[in-house]
């Protein structure tokens, strides 16, 4: 419905991005477990334990978009705040997926993929790779979303 709206608003075609586009996103063209590294370091993302007791961590709920740096590419919140549903249906392995980064779609599933962690999972949640699953059906306040632009 968001997507609808934003269309009629904007008259632009919005989505959710693939899994593919989300990780790349998240990653930043680079192969680190974080777009700035290896390790989790405070500051930079918002997750259970992320962060030094004189900054926010343990939040109660997503702090403001923007409270902590964005990547390279200019996105903020690509590890941590929610985790973000991408556009495939769920997969326990990559084996058949699509190899140009389309999104990967099962008529009738309604297992759907979620990338990242929230503000209540821990740093190993909100490493790029991170993935999970949840039923499409059901919304959750760690659950958020982003869109991306239909070219």
């Amino acid at each position: 419905a968001y997507l609808g709206w934003l269309a009629k608003v904007t008259g632009k075609a919005f989505r959710l991005p693939t899994e593919a586009e989300w990780e790349y996103a998240a990653r930043a063209g680079r192969r680190s477990k974080y777009w700035w590294g290896d390790r989790m370091r405070p500051g930079m993302a918002n997750c259970k334990g992320c962060n030094t007791a004189s900054e926010a961590s343990d939040a109660a709920q997503p702090l403001k978009v923007g409270s902590f740096a964005a990547n390279p590419f200019g996105l903020f919140d690509m590890g941590g705040e929610v985790a973000q549903w991408v556009a495939d249906n769920w997969h326990k392995s990559y084996k058949g997926a699509p190899a140009d980064g389309e999104a990967w779609l099962d008529d009738g599933s309604y297992a759907r993929v979620i990338r990242s962690g929230s503000w209540s999972n821990g740093a190993a949640d909100a490493r790029a790779g991170s993935r999970d699953r949840y039923d499409g059906r059901i919304r959750h306040p760690t659950l958020g979303f982003r869109v991306a632009l239909t070219p």
